[in-house]
């Protein structure tokens, strides 16, 4: 199950609309290392769209995704 991907740090971004949860995980990724996997939970449908875009564009690897009765997960590996 993707829910058991290991990560270095959590950002719950529940309850927040679009562009609030991808930028929440933008300022959290620049507070990390390269390397380090930052696990996103959202409830915003559009952050499936949104983080798929931001990854290939910012250079990030989207582990994983997983969407459970309108709750978003997203594991960002940072480049």
């Amino acid at each position: 199950m993707t829910d058991a991907l290991e990560h270095d740090s959590l950002l719950d971004a529940s309850g927040l609309n679009c562009p609030l949860p991808l930028l929440k995980a933008k300022m959290a990724l620049n507070q990390m290392s390269s390397g380090a996997v930052l696990k996103v939970i959202a409830t915003d449908a559009g952050s499936q769209r949104d983080f798929r875009t931001f990854a290939r564009l910012a250079g990030h690897e989207l582990l994983g995704e997983q969407e459970d009765s309108g709750v978003y997960r997203y594991w960002l590996r940072k480049a």
